[in-house]
């Protein structure tokens, strides 16, 4: 019998935060081109299904313990994920298979983080691409650790941190996309295993544009056999504010409709990372210090061994005169397109880094971990449209760092650069714009996929 073709797609996220939200949105961005959308999602971080009412959900039993769902440890959190969803993921994917009643499964989108889906779509005879929630730049790095091991990179020695990696400038050896962890082998498996994940896949999306990471995607086209499509930034079409794992707090808005247009620097590190209570204090006194107005995200969590506030002194809030305003979250993507927001300090996640890039908004560098090194290396270093705290979190270099930004004439240049880019951004997404193009050539691809 002839194999049903059809337009429905099955979407498979990485359950962080960060993940879910570029996967939804490029589901919405597919299913505005006719495709059908199916979500197979764990049960752990699982998004309202109610906010999505034309996506169908899966929800699979990843049989998480409290202790596992709640660890800090994001290297085993994933490790973890990625044994556990297996089976779940396979039973699943097979049943939407076979279910007559709904329009076939032209194609399987999995996060590039879970290469297991390959053998599990390989087996179950329908075609696989990945999304790359991540930059092309930091791919393009993390594909080249094996050279890396060879020349002898890894381990990264403390000593050579400041040295730069000559095969991939402007790289220092700490810009490496690498974690802290007790098991570094393990986590050159599991990128190893990402990158030729991707590799064995039907081709790979990417949230960027051609203006912005060029070099990268055409290193990437010429070393990998399949299809590359960069179609981003992707909350420019469709937000996914709905899918937050975090109530956010409206509160952040109305302090900001209060401030001078520019006069506000928003600071945030993600919904992952964390810090502890000496870098906490160094970051409260350097925004204090600098006299500049200040929206500062403190989720629970964040301050190792802290519920919330409770390592700030005394009357430091009530000394800051209506300064500051802190939260526990924000509707980030409308902070950072708020006339009064001036500059983001951030942790460089790739899709707080798009964001700042296409509102326009400079940026301040403290990355934690991964690709976010990479990220924050390019902002700083090739597209200048950022500064890096290079010295650690030291509140003199913290102060200096943010008037540099907000009220030196370095800052009006890194400004200007920042609006170039989000012109380009913005051109990309029109009709014969380079992602609008890349998007109709996916659609092409993806009903070609036998």
């Amino acid at each position: 019998m002839e194999p049903r073709k059809g337009r429905r797609l099955a979407l498979f996220p990485l359950p962080l935060q960060g993940h879910i939200n570029p996967m939804l949105q490029l589901a919405s961005i597919l299913h505005s081109k006719g495709f059908s959308i199916t979500i197979i999602h764990t049960n752990f971080n699982s998004p309202n299904p109610s906010n999505y009412p034309h996506f169908t959900f899966h929800f699979i039993n990843e049989n998480l313990s409290e202790c596992e769902a709640t660890t800090t440890d994001i290297f085993a959190l994933l490790k973890l994920l990625t044994i556990r969803c297996v089976e779940p993921f396979r039973e699943c994917l097979s049943k939407v298979l076979s279910d007559m009643s709904e329009e076939p499964i032209a194609c399987l989108i999995s996060d590039a983080v879970f290469p297991f889906t390959q053998a599990v779509a390989d087996s179950l005879k329908v075609p696989r691409m990945v999304l790359r929630t991540g930059g092309a730049s930091s791919f393009l790095v993390m594909a080249a650790f094996p050279f890396l091991r060879q020349r002898g990179y890894f381990p990264i020695q403390d000593s050579k941190l400041e040295e730069p990696v000559a095969e991939l400038v402007p790289l220092k050896v700490k810009d490496l996309p690498v974690i802290n962890t007790s098991e570094p082998e393990s986590f050159h498996q599991v990128v190893d295993g990402m990158v030729n994940g991707t590799k064995a896949s039907s081709g790979v999306i990417w949230n960027t544009f051609e203006d912005l990471e060029q070099p990268a995607i055409a290193a990437l086209r010429h070393q990998f056999s399949i299809p590359i499509f960069p179609i981003g930034p992707f909350h420019k079409c469709y937000s996914s504010s709905s899918s937050s794992l975090f109530t956010e707090d409206r509160s952040s808005i109305s302090w900001l409709d209060k401030r001078a247009p520019k006069s506000v620097i928003y600071v945030s590190f993600g919904s992952i990372a964390a810090i502890n209570e000496t870098e906490f204090l160094e970051i409260a006194w350097g925004l204090a210090n600098s006299k500049q107005h200040f929206l500062l995200v403190v989720r629970p969590g964040l301050v190792l061994g802290t519920e919330w506030l409770e390592p700030l002194p005394n009357g430091f809030i009530e000394n800051l005169d209506g300064r500051g305003h802190i939260v526990k979250w924000a509707p980030q993507t409308e902070v950072l397109v708020h006339s009064a927001c001036g500059a983001f300090w951030t942790h460089n996640g790739w899709n707080s880094t798009l964001e700042s890039i296409c509102e326009g908004v400079p940026m301040i560098c403290m990355p934690c971990f991964t690709d976010q090194k990479v990220n924050a290396r390019y902002v700083s270093d090739v597209w200048r449209v950022g500064l890096q705290l290079e010295k650690g979190l030291k509140r003199g270099e913290i102060e200096r760092t943010i008037r540099s930004l907000m009220v030196e004439k370095e800052g009006e240049e890194i400004r200007h650069r920042v609006l170039q880019l989000k012109d380009k951004a913005n051109m990309c997404l029109r009709q014969d714009g380079t992602s609008c193009q890349s998007l109709e050539s996916l659609v092409t691809h993806i009903l070609s996929l036998e």
